[in-house]
């Protein structure tokens, strides 16, 4: 196996990049990024730490990730599993990244900074949905953001509805609990239990 250990070695084999590559990178939110972040719905948040990287998915409304000012994007942390692998990254490193994802869309965002959790009291409320307002606010300062081409949404063909996959062929939460934990946690009151559970729980 040939391992790739030098730039020289990585640059030999892909050459370098081009103008359209490389003048849509900005350190600010441009109108026409703008337009993409308030169309957005969904985002992955990738964060590190001392144990590792780790990327979480984070959805809500679209435009849930606030832009604060041209170079500040703000984004509540919403109900979850209270894992919180993401936030304890962010207390002790705050190097972040988040690619966002519009349904239908080709074209995704991605963007390059460091953040901070805030919990000031009116940020939180500013945030509330149905009257619940989130425990903590990721605040990221933007180093770098630009488009990414299409070309993966293309080959995956993530949004034609017609290569959508049947839940019933995948595994359910409640099978994977229960086969990860000898049945003690899961199983098929877990399931039936979960869209209520998740309905009342959303924010």
């Amino acid at each position: 196996m040939t391992v790739i250990s030098t730039i020289e070695q990585l640059e030999a084999i892909y050459g370098f990049p081009n103008d359209a590559s490389t003048v849509k990178v900005a350190d600010r939110v441009t109108p026409a990024y703008r337009v993409l972040i308030e169309t957005s719905p969904f985002a992955a948040l990738a964060t590190c730490g001392p144990e590792g990287l780790d990327c979480s998915p984070r959805g809500d409304l679209a435009g849930f990730v606030r832009i604060h000012d041209e170079t500040t994007l703000m984004m509540p942390d919403r109900r979850g599993n209270n894992r919180v692998d993401s936030l304890r990254n962010v207390v002790r490193d705050p190097r972040v990244a988040l690619l966002f994802l519009i349904p239908g869309s080709g074209t995704t965002l991605r963007v390059n900074g460091r953040a901070y959790l805030s919990a000031d009291p009116g940020l939180l409320a500013s945030f509330a949905m149905d009257g619940k307002a989130p425990r903590t606010v990721i605040v990221m300062k933007i180093e770098e953001l630009y488009f990414q081409c299409a070309r993966a949404i293309v080959r995956s063909d993530l949004w034609n509805p017609d290569k959508r996959v049947d839940p019933r062929t995948l595994p359910t939460p409640g099978e994977i609990l229960a086969g990860m934990s000898d049945s003690t946690v899961g199983g098929e009151k877990y399931d039936r239990e979960w869209p209520e559970r998740a309905a009342q729980t959303l924010w």
